[in-house]
């Protein structure tokens, strides 16, 4: 069987990947010219954190063909021909690009203005960084917000416009986005909320955005952060159902029996999701069903956990805001603080938790597996176990082994233990036997604490040897 791919970001790359490992005849078409890469961790480039090469994604086996920097132009869905190269069923990872709202000034980007969704992008804010003092950033959602902390971290003031009431609007309620933007102020990152941009000038001092009550706020350079757009031009042309992005069912599948979506562009249950995690959920699917191991495999949603990738600021935020029953805890002066979301039924709904608390885990595992939460909430709002030592912070020994350690990945401690066991004994093996820490990096300080907890482990076993043949000699 010949499968073509149209796409070669995070989600076609890993179909490219593992199909290949199980010995698919596999095409793949990459609009960009550069090697798969991990487009998550571009602020993490902003940052200063990881180069272009860290970031790079693991290539397929070498009989897997990659066109990179081919833009496909047609699809014939009745010769089964991509741009005249045949297939037998074809998977459509097209993504998505940023999303520039239309704002007088802003079409086309002025000089000075760049979206943040390649890595040519990061390299030309890189490059214009170098040589300016401020920066505004339009957009203070995730992202936005990753972008401004790596700028300010390379010593430019920063200010953030959000046309929401607050930060994260789909992450946090009020009180929390208040915590998070005067963690941000003492980051040097100012930010501008309820912020309606009605049009952009450019002047002799940067680029200044005019909002609508009359403020302005200038940068020398500005990154337009606002979301995107799924790319669907092709899945159009091609007569495929779609709606926001390119409809498909729990298999994956399009309108045509024959073609497949992933990721980005995809549009599930009438939802799309424009996160890793759910992405590499449903290229696994499309692998398991198209190489035959799993012809059952289904992809029925995920269950987000957003996390923020920002020197100094710890967030996590995932499922609902608001529900039946809300407890929260405050500590603006440490930068802390924690909501939960509890339903009916004494199961979490939704949590944020902000700044350093030891309960985070336990507070995603609990969201994960959908387990009462304990009767004394306190214990996950400010890490004080108590009388509930069942939610306990965990150490590696006492974490169950079907716990998930990388989300993105949907990796347990469990897997790890037996790469570990199978010879990966350090924390980049590991991550290369499971891909774990391959997705938001979130995971990787965990990932190397279960890989020194193992090691000790191993260690201790072989003392105990010793001493036992000292003993029997």
């Amino acid at each position: 069987m010949k499968v073509a791919i149209v796409g070669y970001g995070m989600a076609g790359a890993r179909i490219a990947r593992e199909l290949g490992r199980r010995g698919v005849d596999v095409t793949v078409f990459g609009a960009e010219p550069s090697a798969a890469y991990n487009r998550i961790l571009l602020s993490s480039m902003i940052a200063g954190k990881q180069t272009e090469a860290e970031i790079a994604l693991p290539v397929p086996p070498d009989h897997v063909e990659l066109r990179l920097g081919e833009a496909v132009e047609s699809v014939d869905l009745d010769a089964k021909t991509v741009d005249g190269t045949p297939f037998d069923k074809l998977v459509l990872a097209t993504g998505a690009e940023a999303f520039v709202p239309p704002v007088p000034g802003l079409d086309p980007l002025p000089t000075g203005a760049y979206v943040l969704r390649t890595v040519e992008d990061a390299r030309s804010i890189l490059d214009e960084a170098a040589n300016r003092a401020s920066a505004v950033v339009l957009g203070g959602g995730l992202l936005g917000l990753e972008a401004a902390r790596g700028l300010a971290g390379r010593g430019m003031d920063v200010t953030v416009v959000h046309s929401g009431g607050h930060l994260m609007d789909r992450q946090l309620d009020s009180l929390g986005a208040r915590v998070l933007a005067d963690a941000y102020a003492e980051l040097g990152v100012a930010s501008v909320t309820d912020a309606r941009t009605v049009r952009i000038v450019h002047g002799d001092d940067g680029l200044t955005l005019v909002l609508a009550d009359g403020r302005t706020v200038t940068g020398q350079l500005m990154v337009v952060s606002c979301g995107i757009k799924p790319n669907v031009d092709l899945a159009r042309a091609m007569g495929l159902e779609t709606g926001r992005g390119v409809v498909i069912d729990d298999r994956c599948r399009t309108s045509h029996p024959d073609v497949f979506a992933v990721g980005d562009c995809a549009e599930h249950r009438g939802g799309t999701y424009g996160l890793v995690g759910p992405a590499w959920e449903q290229a696994d699917v499309v692998t398991d069903l198209l190489s035959g191991v799993n012809p059952d495999a289904a992809y029925e949603g995920s269950r987000l956990v957003t996390r923020l990738k920002a020197a100094g600021i710890d967030l996590a935020a995932m499922g609902e805001v608001d529900g039946d029953e809300v407890v929260s805890f405050a500590d603006p002066r440490r930068g802390t603080y924690a909501r939960l979301v509890i339903d009916a039924e004494g199961r979490l709904a939704g949590a944020v938790m902000l700044g350093d608390n030891p309960m985070v885990g336990q507070v995603v595992q609990l969201f994960d597996t959908g387990d009462p939460v304990p009767h004394d909430r306190r214990t996950l709002l400010m890490g004080r176990p108590g009388e509930s030592v069942s939610v306990a912070p965990e150490t590696p020994a006492s974490m169950p082994d079907e716990v998930v350690v990388c989300r993105c990945n949907n990796v347990t401690k469990g897997e790890l233990r037996a790469a570990f066991a199978g010879g990966a004994r350090t924390p980049q093996a590991l991550s290369d036997a499971t891909q774990a820490s391959t997705g938001c990096g979130t995971c990787a300080e965990d990932v190397a604490g279960l890989c020194k907890w193992l090691a000790g482990t191993v260690a201790g076993l072989g003392r105990a040897a010793e001493q036992l043949d000292e003993v029997s000699a």
